[in-house]
């Protein structure tokens, strides 16, 4: 077998490959003696028949399965004596289209290198971690705010207003005839939740308890049910009763409700979940200013074909946040602009730089690691928690994404220790101004 060097431009590489014919016959012969043991054929007895028939009858499929081991065998040897690491699946074609049994086997293997990664002096990186201390008017806000989830409703005489609950009979017309799921009896609906189709909510303003009124509307044209989508409609209802609502009193009682054993024991849960909060919030910020400074910190050439796919990529995602209503593929062509190719560039480079930092330093996403990481992404499917467990056991690939934000922040704090970082007292409204000027770039 011969490896002949044809490219090498930048990260850009390109190899010829030749495999012997001869080479190829013994690596089949050898796989015949392997099998001859075994094989049965009618007229001879097991593990008897001649070489020369085995050959016929198996020789073809056992040379393609030869010529690929051969050829993978050796890429990898070529690998493992040059070091190199293909930035993405390298290009490999039979350049003789015209071959036949017992001829040589010529490979092109065409492949963009993974750059070497310059270490890095992050003593000289300046950081400023922003510190929010829970104040007095935080822990009000968020009692309040508790209260109002766990608001109750009592009796009101007089006209609904928005914000009441309203119990009702209701029956719907289209055209004059009920349709399948357009009647209930006492039904509860908050005014203002937004539960109904537009505007039956504000069609029940003003009603008291004994009216009976005719609600007209129109279903969205793209409702769910095709029968009804577009189409102008009349709720007939029939109210019998009406309830204001009211907050819960900010008492022991309400701190029983949201798992405390009293006001003080919320409080202080409350000041800790806060205090989380905050902390997530200014590590993001914190997190942003280092890749910040790290696009800059640090050259190197990147793989123009990783650039290319998170270019696209990039392009693709926002194409479709902006058009929300296609969700398959079946869309324009979409074309990078120089703005996502700049995004695509700094992605490649922070993220060469973090795997490599990562692998210098035996950075690596423990056992307990992803099981916490697999848990938290499974309470997103009650019920089907252990579907999502074994779907994650059989996907590789999701298994990577998972793993690959786990380990991006261990790296990041391996950052974070070397670098200098002083703490800055602010407010929660400048902590949120920071979050937002990050989430406008």
């Amino acid at each position: 077998m011969q490896v002949t060097e044809t490219l090498n431009e930048g990260l850009k590489r390109a190899y010829n490959i030749t495999v012997p014919g001869a080479e190829l016959d013994a690596k089949v012969s050898e796989k015949l003696l392997e099998a001859q043991p075994d094989v049965e054929m009618k007229g001879f007895r097991k593990g008897k028949v001649p070489m020369a028939l085995l050959k016929k009858q198996f020789g073809p499929r056992l040379l393609g399965e030869a010529m690929q081991e051969t050829v993978d065998g050796a890429m990898s040897k070529h690998f493992e004596e040059t070091g190199d690491r293909p930035a993405m699946q390298p290009d490999v074609k039979m350049v003789n289209d015209d071959w036949k049994e017992g001829d040589d086997i010529e490979v092109a293997m065409n492949y963009e290198c993974l750059p070497d990664v310059p270490d890095a002096d992050f003593s000289g990186v300046t950081l400023e971690k922003l510190v929010v201390k829970v104040s007095d008017e935080d822990l009000d806000e968020a009692l309040k705010n508790l209260a109002g989830a766990a608001k109750t409703f009592a009796d009101k005489d007089g006209a609904a207003e928005m914000g009441d609950q309203v119990t009702f009979d209701f029956l719907g017309k289209v055209d004059g005839e009920a349709f399948e799921g357009g009647a209930a009896e006492d039904f509860p609906l908050e005014l203002g939740s937004g539960n109904f189709i537009p505007g039956f909510e504000e069609g029940l303003v003003g009603v008291k308890v004994g009216d009976e009124k005719n609600v007209d509307v129109t279903f969205p044209a793209e409702y769910q049910a095709e029968n009804l989508a577009g189409k102008p409609a009349v709720f007939e209802c029939k109210i019998k009763l009406i309830k204001a609502p009211a907050e819960a009193e900010i008492n022991d009682e309400m701190a029983k409700q949201f798992g405390a054993e009293d006001l003080a024991g919320l409080k202080g849960q409350l000041t800790e979940r806060l205090g989380a909060e905050y902390g997530q919030a200014a590590r993001a910020v914190m997190k942003r200013e280092l890749l910040d400074q790290l696009d800059t910190l640090v050259k190197f050439d990147l793989p123009p074909s990783l650039v290319e796919a998170e270019a696209n990529q990039i392009a693709h995602q926002l194409w479709h946040e902006e058009h929300p209503e296609v969700e398959g593929h079946d869309h324009p062509e979409i074309t990078p602009t120089d703005e996502h190719n700049d995004l695509a560039e700094r992605r490649v480079r922070l993220g060469l730089l973090l795997a490599e930092l990562g692998q210098k330093n035996k950075i690596d996403v423990t056992d307990a690691e992803m099981s916490q990481s697999v848990m938290a992404q499974a309470r997103q499917y009650p019920g089907q928690e252990r579907e999502f467990f074994e779907f994650v056991q059989k996907n590789p690939q999701m298994q990577q994404q998972l793993r690959a934000p786990i380990f991006e922040d261990k790296v990041v704090d391996y950052i974070f220790e070397l670098a200098k970082v002083t703490d800055k007292e602010v407010t929660k409204d400048e902590l949120k101004a920071a979050v937002d000027a990050q989430d406008e770039d």
